[in-house]
């Protein structure tokens, strides 16, 4: 029988691989960064299209970056604006 292990538990000896780790962490960031712009678009009460018509860039844009995909920061930028905020990139 196969023994059972807590994920949190299995998670941190993962993160023990240097290289796993590097992946974990860059996922999380990206993952962190569309939930981030998800939240505000909706606090705006923005459809995903609306937002994306404000900022001049396509509505496939905006979800691409909502599910963590890469984009650049004059994207990033132009979005925004269109949510009357600004970019603000930290290293932490």
């Amino acid at each position: 029988m196969a023994k059972n292990i807590l994920f949190d538990d299995y998670l941190a000896e993962q993160l023990k691989d240097p290289k796993f780790k590097v992946g974990f962490d860059a996922g999380s960031a990206r993952l962190e960064n569309a939930v981030a712009l998800m939240n505000e678009r909706e606090r705006a009460g923005l459809t995903q299209r609306e937002l994306a018509k404000r900022a001049n860039v396509p509505q496939s844009t905006v979800a691409r970056i909502e599910r963590g995909q890469n984009t650049s920061f004059d994207t990033m930028s132009k979005i925004a604006f269109a949510l009357e905020k600004k970019l603000k990139v930290e290293f932490t």
